[in-house]
């Protein structure tokens, strides 16, 4: 008989590449970039807030913090390099782009500063596994629960454009999986606050995937869009992590 402990383990991998699969989600955008060399109208905010949940959910899944919590690690430190690079390519090619730079050096050392005072209140003031995970897990589920909301602007639009053809389908549906893959990973061995903001992600992907059901044939069929080029608020952000 399979133990718990083994199950939770395998969940774990199955979301780490799912997941893995939606930090690389955005190459074709940062490959439209590269190969025009300019950011054109691509904004670089989903990525800057994607570094924040990143840094916030490795601190997380430290020992210190809430043990036996490998699997969480090391998925968002890959989407925390993943993450930098982008915006690292962004950067070279933001020259033309107003306050484009600007915009990523301030929202990074922003970034930095605040996860850097967390660190040091948790580590400082609270010396229980149980109080650091209350107090980093709640503000990981904040800043994924918002993330993983995002796309509610792009929802609203294939409803009133009754067109699904800013919502990619492959999105959609792999972001209902990340959310229902790290929903059982955290009621295997229970974790509530993997669970809260999984558990609204796996809706939040079920309401798209109907919506895209609904609205498909209602779609233009000459919509010139390609899916891989469409950035959803958010997307690249959040509704893929753990």
């Amino acid at each position: 008989m399979v133990s718990a402990e083994a199950a939770r383990n395998v969940v774990g991998v199955i979301g780490n590449v799912i997941s893995f699969g939606l930090f690389l989600s955005p190459v074709p955008t940062f490959y439209k970039i590269f190969k025009n060399k300019a950011v054109e109208d691509f904004s670089p905010d989903p990525y800057i807030a994607t570094v924040l949940n990143c840094m916030f959910w490795v601190f997380y899944g430290m020992p210190f913090v809430h043990p036996d919590s490998i699997l969480v690690v090391t998925i968002n430190s890959v989407g925390l390099v993943l993450e930098l690079i982008y915006l690292a390519i962004y950067y070279t090619y933001a020259s033309k782009h107003r306050n484009g730079r600007k915009k990523v050096l301030i929202g990074l050392a922003g970034e930095v500063i605040f996860v850097a005072i967390i660190v040091a209140i948790t580590m400082l003031t609270l010396h229980t596994h149980t109080k650091r995970s209350l107090m980093v897990g709640v503000i990981c589920d904040i800043f994924n629960i918002m993330m993983y909301c995002s796309p509610l602007t792009i929802m609203k639009k294939v409803i009133t454009t009754k067109s699904v053809k800013y919502m990619p389908f492959y999105l959609s549906l792999t972001n209902f999986l990340n959310g229902c893959i790290w929903t059982a990973y955290a009621l295997i061995k229970f974790d509530v606050y993997i669970l809260v903001s999984n558990g609204i992600g796996a809706v939040s992907g079920l309401v798209q995937l109907i919506l895209y059901g609904i609205y498909y044939r209602t779609t233009p069929k000459d919509d010139d869009v390609k899916a891989s080029e469409v950035q959803m608020s958010g997307t690249n952000a959040a509704s893929s992590r753990v």
